[in-house]
Parts: structure tokens; sequence; C-alpha cells
């Protein structure tokens, strides 16, 4: 029997320690989000995209999965080549 991953993901986030982990994460989790999406919006694969970085197909999914915060210069880098534009903004906690 399979169980959905949203029924798992929702036990698991009970767990407050599980819980603090994954709130902890939720900025990393973003900027992956944004990432794919631009990438997706470009209508580029992975392989394509590191071709127009001047990079590796690895080096994008490392940063698409979260595991590599990149930087300023990466993220700029990332808009230009998949036709986006790079905003940031600090708000009120």
């Amino acid at each position: 029997m399979t169980i959905p991953f949203k029924e798992l993901a929702d036990e698991w986030l009970k767990d407050p320690e599980v819980k603090a982990e994954y709130d902890r994460l939720g900025p990393e989790f973003e900027i992956a989000t944004e990432l794919i999406q631009a990438r997706l919006r470009s209508g580029f694969s992975q392989v394509e995209l590191a071709k127009r970085m001047g990079t590796s197909q690895s080096a994008i999914a490392r940063l698409e999965s979260g595991q590599t915060l990149p930087s300023t210069k990466t993220l700029i880098r990332f808009a230009e080549a998949t036709g986006s534009k790079v905003e940031l903004r600090l708000s009120a906690a």
C-alpha cells in the first residue's frame, strides 16, 4: 500500500522538532522553487540552462535542490540566462 506524500508530510510536521527544522529551511526551499520556476518558464532543461550559464547540469541540479545556496552573482547569471530578473526584499518579521 502506498501512502501519499502529503499524508506523510502532514504526519511528520506534527513533530515539533521536524516542524522547527522545516520552518528553518523555508527560505532555502523558496529560493530553490523560484529557480525551478524560472527555468521552466524559460523552457530550458537543466542541461540547456547549464550550457547558457557556462556550468554543469549537476550544478544546476544542486541549486534547484536547495543543496547549494547561490551567490548573488550566480542568481544574476541564472536570471539573465532564463530571461528573468532578480528581486530581493527584506520584510519585517
